[in-house]
């Protein structure tokens, strides 16, 4: 049944007038229909006074705990349990401690499976399910988990993000009440900085993983989208063909995603692998499989050949189902995960011995769905007209559908060959400070050298939508071979090395996550120093009389560009920057590649 319209006029005061106490206080926000479910999960949760019942539990999940409270229960557990241990290994922006749990049978010499929770402050499923998780470990019979694995787990990663509590933040997830922002207090979502590296919890996360070298990692979120019946969905970066390390792909396919789907169905949930929508107002049009880029947790497992698992729970289904589904899943990851370790290890080891040639930069949707998921389990909605948006949205009603869902791929349109080097002059101090993050391995040079290299030059560079702490950079690309030296404290970074991939998507121009994608390099966009139109104009007419490619580009562009043609300074200025070696920043990328 369709739910009734609300005018939207109502919906602030309703919301805030909603009590403390009010499990059902989302629902002025016309949150579609809650579908009915009983699983053998909810055998899971403590019982009222219980003594180790966690803060979620006890507030029926109506309410998830801040950071103290996170804590405060934790470093009761640890000094109850021998199998517990709390460790910091960074500080927020604000200054906050960043802590793990280890859940251990001592001596720390295990593999360790590595779980977060909160890197998207709001989508705190994971935080509350690795609270029971843990107790059932250390207390309640489940410590068999640890006998062939160490558990590492981050409560909230994102904390600063996590204490801006709020009813508006992420109003389309069905509980808890309240939840913490997306981003960090310099609204750097943590999500997309795993290349960058910009944010300092983004500097201890990869720390921690280079220290742990984890054979599985896992991300928790909640996703977007549309309504449907399944309520825990997980994925990997760029599964099936798209992944960019094939050993460690594998196993997450075939080891990793048949176990979970079948401890989740056995406890009474309904997996699937998650949906990434085309169009969440159509979404019979289809689900989406890509390549990912190192910005994203995922794919920064994938160029560095780390296993690794985004938990996607289904935003509309209640927090209670969602955080006994990440449970299960957990669950699930530890007992794999330990039956699989050697064979994780070898996968492992066989991606970072690997040495790709080419890095993959831009791809397309396929014009033909790749497969298709046969009875794709839906909800039916109608489109209903809203005054709010002035066009027909979507009201779901809650009847569950089937319907033929088409799988989506990506065609290649762009690849790069990997030089055997990349040099970078010792000034990039920024770039050089992130490989060192990274773990990137490189030499500095204490004498001037001088080689071939290729070098890049940009066209048509433009500044984009600033986003995440940065202004990105759009440009097309030009390539020359040419002799140059380079000056002493130079660093050279080779291709042939373990993380080779990540080196390339960082240092490649034309990759999405560079440096330079990601506006590492403004000085490039400078204009060049002036100087008095008569002399400009003299040096113009002689480059035009001398150097006829400059005459011919010229022309083409007095063609091209009217605007340009009737603006007497911009025609000078554009002689000017191509004038000799005289303006070694404009539009030239710093980093040269060494040729094969």
């Amino acid at each position: 049944m369709m739910l009734p319209y609300r005018p939207r006029a109502t919906l602030a005061a309703l919301l805030f007038c909603a009590s403390a106490t009010d499990v059902r206080a989302q629902d002025v926000l016309d949150l579609p229909p809650v579908l009915p479910w009983s699983g053998k999960s909810a055998a899971l949760v403590a019982k009222p006074g219980d003594p180790w019942i966690t803060p979620a539990e006890a507030a029926g999940f109506r309410t998830t705990p801040r950071y103290a409270e996170v804590r405060a229960w934790l470093e009761r557990l640890d000094a109850t349990s021998d199998l517990i241990s709390l460790r910091g290994f960074g500080r927020t922006a604000q200054g906050r401690e960043m802590f793990y749990v280890r859940a251990s049978k001592g001596g720390g010499s295990k593999p360790v499976v590595l779980v977060q929770g909160g890197i998207h402050s709001g989508e705190i499923d994971g935080k509350d399910a690795g609270l029971m998780l843990l107790r059932d470990i250390a207390l309640r019979g489940k410590a068999d988990l640890l006998d062939k694995v160490d558990l590492v787990f981050v409560p909230i990663y994102n904390i600063d993000g996590h204490e801006q509590l709020s009813r508006w933040n992420f109003v389309h997830l069905r509980g808890p009440m309240e939840k913490g922002a997306e981003a960090n207090a310099r609204n750097i979502d943590l999500n997309r900085d795993y290349a960058k590296v910009d944010a300092p919890e983004t500097r201890a996360m990869i720390g921690l993983i280079r220290r742990l070298d984890p054979i599985l990692y896992v991300d928790c979120h909640v996703s977007e989208g549309f309504d449907m019946q399944y309520d825990i969905t997980f994925t990997y970066a760029g599964w099936g063909k798209y992944a960019r390390h094939r050993a460690t792909a594998d196993w997450l396919e075939q080891r990793f995603g048949p176990a979970a789907m079948q401890a989740l169905t056995a406890a009474g949930h309904t997996p699937v692998l998650y949906p990434s929508p085309i169009d969440t107002r159509v979404p019979g049009k289809g689900i989406r499989y890509s390549p990912e880029g190192p910005r994203y947790s995922t794919g920064y497992g994938d160029f560095i050949g780390m296993p690794t698992v985004l938990v996607e729970n289904h935003m509309l289904k209640p927090y209670r189902q969602r955080v006994l589904g990440t449970y299960v899943l957990l669950e699930a990851a530890l007992r794999i995960a330990g039956a699989d370790a050697a064979r994780i290890a070898e996968a492992k080891g066989r991606d970072r011995a690997s040495r790709p040639v080419e890095l993959l930069t831009r791809w397309t949707p396929a014009e033909q769905p790749i497969g298709w998921i046969e009875k794709f389990k839906g909800i039916a909605f109608d489109m209903v007209p809203s005054p709010a948006s002035g066009r027909p949205e979507q009201r779901w009603t809650g009847k569950p559908i089937t319907f033929r869902m088409p799988i989506i791929g990506q065609r290649p349109t762009e690849s790069v060959r990997l030089p055997k080097a990349w040099w970078i002059p010792p000034e990039q101090s920024d770039v050089i400070d992130r490989l060192r993050v990274h773990g990137i391995a490189f030499e500095t040079i204490d004498a001037f050298r001088t080689l071939q290299v290729d070098r890049v030059r940009l066209v048509d560079a433009k500044l984009t939508q600033p986003k995440e702490g940065r202004v990105p950079i759009t440009a097309g690309f030009v390539h020359e071979v040419v002799e140059q030296t380079m000056p002493a404290g130079s660093i050279r970074v080779p291709a042939d090395q373990p993380l080779g991939l990540l080196a390339a998507s960082l240092l490649e121009p034309e990759s999405q996550d560079s440096f330079l994608a990601w506006g590492f390099f403004p000085e490039m966009l400078s204009p060049v120093p002036n100087t008095d139109a008569f002399i400009l104009a003299a040096l113009g007419e002689r480059l035009l009389a001398t150097d006829p490619s400059i005459q011919s580009a010229f022309e083409a562009k007095l063609q091209a560009e009217p605007a340009f043609a009737r603006n007497p300074d911009a025609r000078l200025a554009w002689l000017f920057e191509r004038a000799g070696q005289g303006h070694p920043h404009l539009l030239q990328y710093p980093i040269s590649r060494e040729l094969q």
